[in-house]
């Protein structure tokens, strides 16, 4: 059924490497759209026969073209025609495609080649044979142009038997035999289950092929995306024999590599064992496995996994998952970033942030996007003003111990600032032992703590155990609150709106554009936590209503916003929140405040506050006159806008 594996053969025809220091001038022309001749400008000669050349090129060429070729070398000169069968890069990053052209045998070609290797040294000649008489009798399938000619013909095979039954099967089996190998395997995830399944295999039912995304070396190659190339020699901790003991097989070697749709995302895996008479698969066959990675990424194109309860990122869209990192700004990006990075880490991890940032969403999403994701979750809330319950989970029996609980999995240690010293070194003397407390079982969790305070301030205070800091800092995440990502609020905004119109059973709402922006004027001292409870307000508070106007933000019987927590942030400075003063005036405002309850403090005498302050009696007079003038300012303005309302 397969041409294309059929005809896997490839090319003999030894070709003469041409170097630039043999000056021999080399042009291409072209026939455009229009039927006019061009010339390719950067075309390149790299190598030439009597049979073919090849050259390379920025330029873009298709396959079946015909071009003509203009060749000198000295006093020798030639014109030729040939036609483009095959094209190749070095790598996919490469811009520089190699375009192989076929040449019809031709007595004046063999002629100019003739003049040409005559010119060579003696030492160059001896190599041209030496390579001549060593070349195998078939060149390998990475080895140069050859492969894309079968690209091609894989391609008509998809095009024509993609659908049909046995088609898989059928490739896989070629494969088998293009690698010398004993067994093949394709996995595409199923978002539902969060597992790999089996689409086509040999000699196994596929419908028992199944397994976490996560679990053994494909699961590996899923989630990160790198292709592996193992044997049980070299690296036995990786091979998961559970399916060798399922079906009584034995794996010794397997090269794995992953599978994309037609958007660049990993859909799934193909995986080979056991390479025949040998231990390990060759970096021939590594090279061979990208080629066919490709061909059946064109098969599954068309796949494109999306459900709800996928716990897998790029298979879920924001607003369908339940946990997810809302935001473009660069600081979101790195969090992303981070999370790629320390998922499969075992080490402690510190997350820092103002209250409300979303620490315990990232611990989550870490949790489980990581290895550990299978097991248990728990986290303790060390500001819970009752101890017992504390006391119980970190230095309890083995039934109520949060470390014997989770087994393998994730520990999050919520505020863990809230602990008083002595429950720190306490907590630092159980991870030194690495044994739950009263027991002989050894701790297997990953700990995550979070912070609203800087432990690293609190250590030079000695308010925090520097050991305790040491160990929970090995890997440090810093969340930034939101009022320096302001340009988050839109996204944030709209995710919490799908998620509590769909929770209430109401039709999607929107902000008005006038309230959204009053919502980005807004400063969010709650953060995040803040987003989500103003949009909850706003859809319970407007149940009818498809937009929420910025009428809803200023209603002061039912507050969407808690604007007080806004002036507390600032303390009572006046218009020190108004955003339309220039900076260089709310800092007055902020200095007059200081410099004012400096005074005060110094029963009225504006001298000695200044020498207090560490200014001039001069320098406090002239930032009071300008702090009075920026008042003084504001209060015009607000006369003038009164006037023009009334």
């Amino acid at each position: 059924m397969l041409a294309s594996f059929s005809e896997f053969k490839f090319y003999q025809s030894f070709r003469i490497p041409v170097e630039d220091a043999d000056d021999l001038r080399f042009l291409v022309e072209e026939e455009d759209e229009l039927g006019k001749r061009k010339y390719i400008d950067d075309a390149k000669l790299i190598d030439i026969s009597v049979t073919g050349l090849g050259f390379s090129t920025r330029q873009r060429i298709s396959v079946g073209d015909e071009l003509t070729i203009s060749m000198q070398f000295k006093r020798h000169h030639l014109d030729i025609t040939g036609t483009v069968v095959r094209a190749f890069s070095d790598s996919i990053e490469d811009e520089h495609i190699i375009y192989g052209i076929e040449l019809e045998a031709d007595r004046e070609l063999s002629k100019f080649l003739q003049q040409y290797v005559m010119s060579f040294s003696t030492d160059r000649l001896k190599e041209c044979l030496i390579d001549s008489a060593l070349k195998e009798k078939y060149t390998k399938a990475s080895d140069g142009f050859e492969m894309f000619s079968l690209l091609l013909s894989l391609f008509k095979d998809i095009t024509f038997f993609g659908d049909k039954e046995g088609f898989l099967d059928t490739m896989l089996e070629e494969v088998i035999r293009i690698l010398n190998a004993q067994r093949a395997s394709i996995f595409l995830i199923n978002p539902e289950s969060n597992e790999l399944e089996a689409v086509g295999a040999l000699g196994v039912d596929k419908d028992k092929l199944k397994f976490d995304y996560r679990l053994g070396i494909a699961g590996s190659v899923f989630t990160t995306g790198v292709a592996l190339n193992i044997d049980i020699q070299d690296d036995k901790s990786r091979f998961n024999d559970q399916f060798d003991l399922q079906f009584g097989y034995e794996t010794k070697s397997i090269i794995c590599h992953p599978i994309h749709n037609r958007e660049d995302k990993i859909i799934g895996v193909i995986q080979i064992l056991n390479k025949r008479n040998e231990d390990r698969f060759t970096v021939e066959d590594e090279k061979t496995m990208k080629v066919l990675a490709l061909v059946f990424s064109s098969v599954f194109h068309n796949y494109n996994p999306m459900s709800e309860s996928s716990q897998i990122r790029r298979f879920s869209t924001p607003f369908d998952r339940k946990h997810a990192l809302i935001g473009k700004t660069p600081h979101v990006a790195s969090l992303r970033s981070a999370i790629i990075k320390t998922k499969d880490l075992d080490s402690p991890l510190l997350v820092h942030g103002e209250k409300g940032v979303g620490k315990t969403l990232f611990a989550k999403i870490l949790h489980h996007e990581g290895c550990r994701g299978l097991k248990g979750f728990e986290m303790i809330r060390c500001e819970e003003p009752i101890r017992d319950n504390l006391y119980e989970e970190l230095w309890g029996a083995e039934d109520k111990n949060v470390f014997a609980k989770v087994k393998g999995g994730t520990v999050v240690l919520h505020d863990i600032c809230s602990l008083s010293i002595k429950e720190q070194r306490k907590l630092m003397s159980v991870f030194n032992e690495r044994k739950i407390p009263g027991t002989f079982m050894s701790i297997d969790a990953r700990v995550i703590a979070t912070s609203t305070k800087d432990l690293a301030e609190l250590v030079d205070k000695g308010e925090f155990d520097r050991d305790l800091y040491e160990y929970l800092s090995s890997a440090y995440i810093y969340m930034e609150p939101l009022r320096r990502r302001i340009e988050d609020v839109d996204l944030l905004v709209d995710f919490f709106l799908k998620v509590e119109c769909k929770k209430q059973g109401l039709l999607l709402k929107n902000f008005s554009p006038k309230a959204l922006d009053k919502l980005k004027d807004y400063d969010w001292p709650g953060n995040v936590a803040e987003v989500k409870k103003c949009v909850e307000r706003a859809v319970l508070y407007n149940p009818k209503a498809h937009i929420i106007t910025e009428v809803a933000l200023e209603n002061n019987a039912s507050p969407l916003l808690d604007t007080g927590s806004k002036r507390r942030m600032f303390g009572n400075v006046p218009h020190v929140a108004d955003y339309k003063l220039p900076l260089k005036d709310r800092v007055a405002l902020i200095e007059r405040e200081m410099i004012m309850a400096e005074i005060k403090r110094n029963n009225g005498n504006k001298s000695k506050a200044a020498k207090e302050m560490g200014i001039s009696r001069e320098a406090l007079r002239k930032k009071l006159l300008q702090s009075s003038n920026v008042l003084e300012g504001i209060q015009e303005e607000t006369v003038t806008e009164e006037k023009k309302a009334a």
